[in-house]
């Protein structure tokens, strides 16, 4: 008799992710998870909302600490993706998956400790009203848990190079990347937050919504963003989180609602 997969390993974003060919992708997707899991250990016997779950991986694996919410709920767009998250996670207690409309329902506002929102931001064609949200759906002191990309400076070069061989290697959607020109790729080498340093491409997805890829975000800009309306508590950076942001591949921000 065959054994059942681990419901986080037949995840559609772990198998290409955390399960990845590529060593490199696998240990990266790995320590970001950890960090963000160390960061959340704070939220142990409270109510959190993860915006974007995806797969629903890291919301499992939260479930599953020692340190772990007292109920959790995950938000996604795509009914298929709430269906098979609610499927895969169905015995984890505490642990459900909503579409992201019904958010709009008067018991969710206010009704969160905690909001993780995880790789989401950098796709957003319109942020401020996502922040916005999260606003509304934080109870007083809540606290809100962002983990963004680095799209600028030396990492951006490691990572097209990354990019590049994984792709030639047919891993994951890395095909699909975005190039640069040489000037915009010497334009996001010394980006700063004063102002968007190229124009980013605008995508349309088989339902018709509107989103960026990972070309020309700015965690820099995010952060003022950020910082405009949340008050920033800790900024941690992985793989390795003792190095600075300008040297990783990605950025987490710990922020409290004013």
């Amino acid at each position: 008799m065959s054994v059942p997969e681990h419901p986080i390993s037949n995840g559609h974003f772990a198998k290409k992710q955390f399960f990845s060919r590529s060593g490199l992708i696998s240990w990266s997707h790995h320590r970001r998870f950890e960090v963000g899991l160390r960061l959340a250990r704070q939220f142990a016997g409270q109510r959190v909302l993860d915006y974007g779950c995806g797969d629903g991986s890291f919301l499992a694996m939260l479930m599953q600490s020692q340190a772990h919410p007292n109920a959790a709920v995950g938000v996604e767009i795509d009914s298929q993706v709430v269906a098979d998250c609610s499927a895969r996670f169905s015995v984890q207690a505490g642990l459900t998956f909503i579409l992201e409309g019904e958010l709009e329902r008067p018991q969710h506002r206010g009704a969160f400790d905690a909001v993780i929102c995880m790789e989401v931001l950098e796709h957003m064609v319109e942020i401020e009203p996502v922040l916005d949200k999260f606003t509304r759906l934080l109870a007083p002191e809540g606290l809100l848990l962002v983990s963004v990309p680095i799209e600028t400076g030396p990492p951006l070069l490691v990572k097209q190079a990354v990019r590049r061989f994984a792709g030639w290697r047919g891993i994951g959607d890395y095909p699909g990347t975005s190039s640069y020109s040489v000037g915009e790729l010497a334009a996001s080498l010394f980006a700063s937050g004063k102002r968007q340093h190229i124009t980013r491409p605008i995508h349309t997805s088989a339902s018709g919504g509107q989103f960026h890829d990972h070309k020309g975000f700015n965690w820099m800009m995010l952060r003022e963003m950020l910082c405009s309306k949340f008050c920033l508590e800790q900024t941690k950076a992985s793989p390795v989180a003792w190095l600075s942001p300008f040297l990783a591949s990605q950025v987490w921000f710990l922020l409290r609602k004013k």
